[in-house]
């Protein structure tokens, strides 16, 4: 991997970070707690959304040993909308295992890939912000940008690739600012060389040494192997309401949004009769449909085809949990797959 390219866009991606980097409330410190939360946070999920998700968050469990401590339905209400929940999990865990360590975190890379959860990614994040050590943090906005630069055509999700341009990056990391460098790399990834769109090189700060930039190949740039088609699945949800009271059960221990609370659902598209057939046999009495919305949620690799009635029941059973209006918007969390049909 040509380092000698890589090395010449340090200086001018660093004083242009000096100048354009945006004001986020987890760049405000070096803070490694403050850095690891908003670096979970962030995979897949935009900035702008991140922003609330973090300071509600930070106001809950301003520590290490408070997140420790978090009950596990307040932990996942916070997290409620961000989606892939067992990031909040395993930040729950890592935040017990550094509590048994007087909270701190280890300095080096391979101390941080030692914590539950922290990958390569989010560990090479916190030692260079946070302790300026040498360690690339390669995600996507810091792949696009290097394989324009380098002109590279490898797929950006081979692993052995991702390691190579770690270990280059890593080579060329500058004494004192390894931090800056790790959140220049984002930060133009994420503002100039961006996804979704033409890349803005006529405001880039390393225009000069791109060379897909040179030979007009941005746009071919970079290349990822051929996705494998999402499994289609169609469910029927109820939103069962009794007076001011909504039915939710737990999902399974292991598996989809394993463990989360949800609304009643079915396999299948019921129509309105096979719907009120299938209400028959839950022992809510007397019941009364008062709406019906189709929808969809899409996972990594699953997309949900969903149709939601509403019903007004007589009766509350056991076979569900009921809960008010008021606990429905403090304090259980539901994925954004159910939350989408009562708001």
């Amino acid at each position: 991997m040509d380092t000698t390219r890589l090395l010449n866009i340090v200086s001018p991606l660093l004083d242009w970070f000096s100048v354009s980097a945006r004001d986020l409330p987890w760049r405000r410190d070096r803070e490694p707690y403050h850095v690891w939360l908003s670096e979970i946070m962030l995979q897949q999920t935009r900035v702008e959304a991140v922003k609330g998700y973090y300071a509600r968050f930070l106001a809950a469990a301003p520590d290490v040993f408070a997140l420790a401590a978090l009950p596990e339905d307040v932990l996942l209400k916070l997290w409620e909308g961000l989606g892939y929940y067992n990031r909040a999990r395993n930040l729950q865990k890592c935040a017990k295992v550094l509590s048994e360590h007087g909270g701190r975190f280890p300095e080096t890379k391979d101390g941080l890939l030692a914590l539950p959860g922290v990958g390569d990614y989010t560990a090479g994040a916190i030692a260079s912000i946070c302790f300026e050590q040498p360690c690339a943090a390669v995600d996507g906005n810091v792949l696009r940008v290097c394989t324009r630069v380098l002109e590279d055509f490898t797929p950006i999700d081979d692993a052995a690739f991702k390691k190579a341009l770690a270990e280059a990056l890593g080579k060329v990391y500058p004494k004192g600012r390894c931090g800056d460098f790790t959140q220049a790399l984002m930060e133009l990834g994420a503002t100039v060389c961006a996804p979704n769109g033409e890349p803005k090189c006529e405001v880039c700060p390393i225009a000069e040494h791109c060379l897909a930039r040179a030979h007009g190949t941005t746009g071919k740039l970079p290349v990822k192997k051929p996705k494998k088609a999402r499994r289609e699945e169609a469910r029927t949800v109820f939103h069962l309401r009794c007076g001011d009271h909504t039915a939710v059960q737990k999902r399974p221990a292991k598996g989809l949004l394993a463990g989360l609370w949800e609304l009643p659902n079915t396999e299948g598209l019921l129509s309105e009769a096979e719907a009120g057939a299938y209400l028959s046999g839950l022992e809510l009495g007397d019941t009364r449909l008062r709406a019906a919305r189709d929808g969809e949620h899409i996972f990594t690799h699953i997309r949900w085809a969903l149709r939601c009635y509403t019903v007004e029941c007589e009766k509350m059973p056991g076979t569900f949990t009921w809960v008010s209006d008021e606990q429905l918007k403090g304090e259980i969390g539901l994925p954004t797959a159910f939350r989408q049909f009562i708001e």
